[in-house]
């Protein structure tokens, strides 16, 4: 495709490729105002370019935390878990926070992948490669909790669904048995519909490869892929069928984890309204972390012409509806502990807002009900600054929500002779950001070696039907003069 017109460029930037000083052309950094050929180049430069420093010191400080998570997963192997601090009668709590934690954060990718796609919502394009490339990598940093809680890491295989003669394991009955049936489908169909995006994206950096290694690679990925006509229309039917599949994810997932708790017969656990507040819960922190990546890789890259603030705004605006469903869901639990009459019911809640985690409580509330109502106002809703700190909040409050679910449901059991308070460790803490260490690694991995932006998707929505914006431009000022 061939460069943008003289009359639309406006700058020469370099660029560093394979160690020799050259120049792209580049047009106005406007989407809607800029060539096709101006869209691959943006992106197709964050891969293409010389490995930034600042990428090379994020990478080694995702690869030291990725040091810690191994030391840590290492001693629980050696030792056991009882090293996370778990106690009677707090048999559940770091480890099942982690875990529901990041299962949590990867719902914004699918939400935003399938669902949003189904309803051609347009403002998608920019962020969904990287909200899914997210989703596959919360995924793996939840795995990590369930592989090691078994104890003994050669025996997770009894998680499977393996039918067995003895009927020992597993058990069906098990919710712990449906969240494996339910990540692992949620997991297969994202990559398969992340790498499905990928592959057009992948033919482009592959015909401009100028080393035979980077040729080889992108073009195994690419599948053969040649853009003709029979590959867009298979494509386009793969992609839509992928995005029927994954819509009811979106709500299977988070609910079937949710059942881990709302089929037990504990107080504060035993309530129907966990799996669409648990679903409501999802897709409020994974938005928030799409947010606080999407503000650093528009920096970093200079991509603020590709994601723009529409694409930021429109995702605040979510981030306040569904925390206000979240809020909504806290109210509705103690409204009805209140109507049930359950005295035990009642004492969960009350002890949960005034009692030793009370600390906890009221942080989930500052950061998941009033610091997302401040995107009521526009001026908040579209700073930077702003948005990126509430989005942080939002993702620590979204962790104490889990924890503090956990937590003050089993601390203190019906029988005051047998409460107790869990105190984290070491261990706990060190697993936690190990988590994070594989998660920021994965993702910045990502950013580096594949495209992070769907270049045809985003072509596909931009205003000109020609890729030569100026020509519409032309045809504007002739309609304007009659």
């Amino acid at each position: 495709m061939s460069a943008a017109p003289p009359e639309n460029r406006a700058a020469v930037i370099p660029r560093d490729v394979d160690n020799t000083l050259q120049t792209i052309e580049r047009p106005p950094l406007v989407l809607g105002k800029q060539s096709f050929h101006a869209v691959t180049e943006a992106v197709s430069d964050v891969v293409e370019r010389k490995t930034p420093k600042g990428w090379l010191l994020l990478t080694a400080i995702a690869g030291f935390m990725l040091m810690i998570l191994g030391g840590s997963l290492t001693d629980l192997v050696g030792v056991g878990i009882g090293e996370w601090g778990l106690n009677h009668p707090v048999g559940w709590a770091w480890d099942i926070t982690g875990f529901v934690f990041w299962i949590g954060i990867g719902h914004a990718g699918t939400l935003i992948s399938a669902i949003l796609f189904l309803f051609r919502q347009k403002w998608r394009t920019s962020i969904n490669r990287a909200a899914e490339a997210m989703t596959l990598f919360a995924v793996a940093a939840a795995l990590i909790y369930p592989g090691f809680h078994v104890g003994r890491i050669w025996f997770a295989y009894w998680m499977l669904p393996i039918p067995n003669q003895m009927q020992m394991w597993p058990n069906f009955k098990s919710p712990l048995l449906w969240d494996v049936f339910a990540v692992s489908t949620y997991g297969t169909v994202s990559l398969l519909f992340w790498f499905l995006g990928l592959v057009p994206d992948l033919a482009t950096l592959r015909d401009r490869s100028t080393t035979k290694l980077r040729k080889i690679i992108y073009g195994t990925l690419a599948l053969g892929w040649r853009g003709s006509h029979r590959h867009w229309l298979t494509y386009e039917k793969a992609y839509l069928i992928l995005a029927g599949l994954s819509t009811p994810l979106v709500l299977s997932v988070h609910t079937i984890v949710s059942f881990d708790f709302a089929v037990s017969i504990l107080p504060g656990w035993h309530t129907t309204i966990f799996p669409p507040y648990f679903v409501a819960g999802a897709v409020f922190s994974g938005f928030a972390m799409v947010v606080t990546l999407m503000i650093l890789v528009r920096k970093a890259y200079g991509l603020e012409h590709l994601i723009t603030m529409r694409h930021l705004e429109n995702m605040n605006k979510i981030i306040l509806a569904t925390g206000s469903l979240v809020g909504y869901a806290y109210g509705m639990e103690f409204f009805m502990a209140w109507y049930s009459g359950n005295i035990y019911e009642r004492f969960a809640f009350i002890n949960r807002a005034f009692g030793p985690y009370s600390w906890a409580y009221w942080t989930m509330m500052t950061c998941n009900v009033f610091s997302p109502q401040f995107f009521w106002f526009r001026k908040i809703r579209t700073s930077i600054p702003a948005m990126f700190i509430l989005s942080i909040a939002v993702n620590i409050g979204m962790w104490f929500e889990r924890f503090v679910i956990i937590a003050t449901s089993l601390h203190r059991d019906f029988l005051p002779s047998s409460w107790g308070y869990f105190r984290p460790q070491l261990v706990d803490f060190t697993t936690f950001i190990g988590t994070f260490g594989l998660f920021l690694t994965l993702f910045l991995l990502f950013i580096r070696f594949l495209p992070g932006i769907a270049i045809s998707e985003v072509k596909g929505v931009m205003p000109q039907a020609n890729p030569h914006p100026e020509d519409a431009h032309e045809k504007e000022a002739e309609a304007a003069h009659g």
